[in-house]
């Protein structure tokens, strides 16, 4: 449903943009998120039938004890001797289980940080190539003069396309977010897509205002501006969530460390 409303939305974005007459950068912009749309609509179609995942029985099942609940933890017959033997065997495992912990504590951090490092590394990049495309488009043009209101012309058609794109981009999130709010996760949700959509809707809200802000061109950029705006708005939301959730499920996972740990003791 999220890619469908997008698609429609990028559909009449194009319509309106170009028959209104925008920004270059703009009618660029909404071609490229029609045919992106259009791809990850066909990988939710192709991806979507295929065989579910199989259940990994050793990450998603509790780890099998030592013993069971109907085994003694000591045979009665068992000599001194023989308990001392079986508490240093004991403790050797538990330094085993505590060495493996450690490693892979060490391996997700390792990880993490990778991930980190390219995640920033990607942002760099698409801030280098957008600034890259402004300065050999307009960027080196000296006393570009902004639009004149009385040259703008109001088209009806494209506005009202215009302002069914902005509907449709704001509707798109909120079945997302009825959706992480009711099962408390934002799992299945690229942290670094809501990160360049933010970024992208936040970059071109400052285009169209660079070039003028007289009364009429807000009126003509009026949809266009409405749904960046209102998207922006509903990611910080989405992101919002990412972070509150994120806190929770770590604090879960504390308190049920902190039970095993005196389980354990």
């Amino acid at each position: 449903m999220f890619v469908i409303l997008w698609l429609l939305g990028d559909f009449f974005n194009v319509l309106g943009a170009i028959m209104q007459g925008v920004l270059p950068t703009m009618i660029v912009l909404a071609i490229y998120y029609t045919l992106a749309d259009i791809v990850l609509l066909w990988q939710c179609l192709v991806y979507g039938h295929g065989k579910p995942a199989d259940i990994d029985p050793i990450h998603l099942s509790p780890a099998n004890p030592l013993s069971t609940e109907h085994e003694p933890l000591l045979e009665s017959v068992v000599s001194n001797e023989n308990r001392r033997a079986v508490d240093y065997d004991s403790s050797d495992e538990v330094g085993s289980f505590n060495d493996i912990d450690g490693n892979t504590a060490v391996a997700d951090k390792e990880e993490k940080n990778r991930e980190l490092f390219y995640n920033v590394l990607m942002v760099v990049l698409v801030v280098l190539a957008g600034f890259g495309g402004w300065w050999f488009g307009d960027g080196r043009k000296e006393n570009t003069e902004p639009p004149r209101d009385e040259d703008l012309v109001l088209n009806l058609w494209a506005q009202i396309f215009g302002w069914f794109c902005a509907a449709l981009y704001l509707g798109s999130r909120v079945p997302q977010i009825l959706l992480n709010y009711e099962r408390k996760s934002c799992e299945g949700i690229s942290f670094m897509f809501f990160l360049f959509a933010c970024l992208g809707n936040i970059t071109y809200v400052v285009s169209i205002l660079s070039v003028a802000t007289g009364p009429r061109y807000l009126l003509v950029n009026s949809s266009w501006l409405a749904g960046s705006l209102g998207t922006l708005a509903e990611d910080f939301t989405i992101f919002a969530q990412f972070f509150i959730y994120k806190c929770d499920k770590s604090d879960s996972e504390s308190s049920f460390d902190d039970s095993e740990d005196q389980i354990d003791v």
